[in-house]
């Protein structure tokens, strides 16, 4: 069984290459929780990512008051502290927004689409040991962009210039990711992430879906999002 040392190599040189890249105006500032968070992460790697998983849950780039800040994908920081059981010191990145602060787990804002993904398996599972047992969740881009407002910039919208380099890194590392949970199953957590799971892994025999985002953005999830995706998971062939 792959363990920790293949997670850190896997991540050490994911770091490697977007630490090459630079990105112009309009964004100004990049947060890297593979960084500055890395402590938090490399946990949620141990007691989470060990041995093979059915599905892998995709999302697309960290939100500023999730993995931002906590290191760990959709992580809202009270279901990354109290459920997953997951503390650990959080550092700052090299040039910090000054309205998007990285307090890490003393922050006090709660992102909406890890609360509710994590809720959901909490209420569905009850355990992490059990979800864990056949999910894992993921990001595809561990990139935070902002522009000089704060506002995020998500990655499909960088310059093709741009986009290109960190794509064929990222698609390297679900590559890699898949080879080390060896899912059945990619589901991309909202449009991106399932397209960029399909070209990502075409070829393979990963089965690859899409599941709708649990953003407060999206009017579906806000009318009942647990519901929606148990019967996306359902349609694909998911049984809970």
């Amino acid at each position: 069984m792959r363990g920790a040392e293949d997670w850190r190599n896997l991540n050490d040189t994911l770091v490697s290459a977007l630490s090459a890249l630079r990105f112009s105006a309009p964004v100004t500032h990049v947060y890297n929780p593979l960084v500055y968070a890395r402590a938090p992460y490399d946990l949620y790697l141990e007691r989470y990512g060990m041995g093979l998983k059915e599905v892998l849950l995709l999302g697309m780039n960290p939100g500023p008051w999730g993995m931002a800040q906590t290191g760990v994908p959709f992580g809202e920081v009270g279901a990354v502290r109290d459920w997953l059981k997951i503390h650990a010191p959080v550092g700052r990145p090299r040039l910090e927004h000054p309205k998007r602060p990285v307090e890490g787990f003393g922050c006090r804002r709660s992102e909406v689409s890890g609360r509710r993904l994590w809720g959901w398996a909490r209420s569905r599972f009850g355990e992490p040991e059990l979800f864990f047992s056949r999910f894992f969740v993921a990001n595809y881009c561990p990139l935070l962009f902002m522009e000089e407002s704060g506002r995020n910039l998500t990655p499909d919208k960088l310059p093709a210039a741009e986009r290109k380099p960190l794509l064929a890194a990222c698609d390297r590392a679900l590559r890699e990711t898949v080879g080390l949970v060896r899912p059945r199953f990619v589901m991309g957590v909202g449009k991106f992430a399932a397209h960029r799971a399909g070209e990502a892994l075409r070829g393979t025999a990963v089965i690859v879906g899409a599941l709708s985002h649990p953003s407060p953005a999206n009017p579906k999830a806000n009318r009942g999002w647990e519901a929606l995706i148990e019967a996306e998971l359902a349609d694909m062939g998911i049984g809970l």
